[in-house]
């Protein structure tokens, strides 16, 4: 398997297979894998030649300096994963902060249409213009046919495809369900710092979602939210930090259900200091 440490050595495989009119999907990942990645790199190898999987903690998304240094690098258990899907057909981009940003880590400013101020964005100051902005050099030197993300950010899927279609980016963007533990729990890289007694009490939090889902059929948003909340303040683990119900295309809160519009629930739920993100749809 190939691990390309600089974006020069990748551009002269990405033009070789462009000269071919070989398709080249991209999977884009901060590491630490596990088996929702994998998933995400099957997919894509089943629809492209070559699936370029980029391996990057990305500065500018993170709001907290302390969540950037906790955050685990994995690469060389990641690389053992990623063998176990294909080791010829996945090409492996791990570059450093300066390949990525020349010197310069600095987000670009980007207009999302609103979608960037609703829930992830209340609450981490300028994360979505960082994802942007990461994303875009990505996209500017993988040159992807097709780019694979998962809905467990699903916040992050519709703001990717709103910068794809503002800046006219010829990528299709392909959204991918959420990968589950047995247990439910949506997976993610932070799942690996659980304390034991939180990973037992994580699952409450899909528990919840799909009670929510089923509620959300005869009653209101407000009655559904209320409840959710309530759920939660009884909870002696787990600290519910938002509940939200919104219009799947605007993302924003919904105040009145309309049987013409698609909604989904968000959730943010803290288990000691790790935060969990998780959502469904509703209808």
């Amino acid at each position: 398997m190939e691990v390309y440490t600089e974006k020069q050595q990748l551009l002269k495989v990405v033009e070789d297979l462009k000269a071919k009119n070989l398709s080249i999907g991209l999977v884009p990942t901060m590491g630490a894998l596990h088996q929702g990645h994998l998933q995400l790199v099957k997919r894509a190898l089943g629809e492209n030649y070559k699936v370029v999987v980029s391996i990057f903690v990305n500065p500018t998304q993170f709001d907290k300096k302390d969540d950037l240094e906790k955050y685990p690098r994995t690469l060389e258990n990641d690389v053992s994963l990623l063998k176990t899907v294909s080791k010829a057909d996945v090409l492996v981009y791990a570059p450093t902060v300066d390949d990525i940003y020349e010197g310069h880590a600095v987000s670009e400013k980007f207009d999302f249409d609103g979608l960037e101020f609703e829930m992830e964005g209340k609450f981490r100051h300028g994360h979505f213009d960082g994802v942007g902005t990461v994303v875009k050099r990505f996209f500017e030197i993988v040159k992807p046919h097709k780019a694979y993300f998962g809905e467990k950010d699903f916040q992050q899927l519709q703001i990717i495809r709103k910068m794809v279609e503002k800046h006219r980016i010829p990528v299709k963007i392909v959204g991918c369900k959420i990968h589950r533990e047995s247990n439910g729990l949506a997976m993610s890289s932070r799942n690996t710092r659980l304390k034991p007694e939180y990973k037992k009490a994580a699952p409450f939090i899909y528990k919840t979602l799909k009670a929510a889902k089923e509620k959300f059929g005869t009653k209101s948003a407000g009655k559904v939210t209320e409840w959710v909340e309530n759920q939660f303040s009884k909870h002696e683990l787990l600290e519910l930090e938002y509940f939200i119900i919104s219009e799947t295309e605007t993302l924003k809160p919904v105040k009145r259900k309309s049987n013409k519009k698609r909604y989904r629930a968000f959730i943010a739920v803290y288990a000691d200091d790790i935060r969990l993100i998780d959502n469904i749809a509703l209808n």
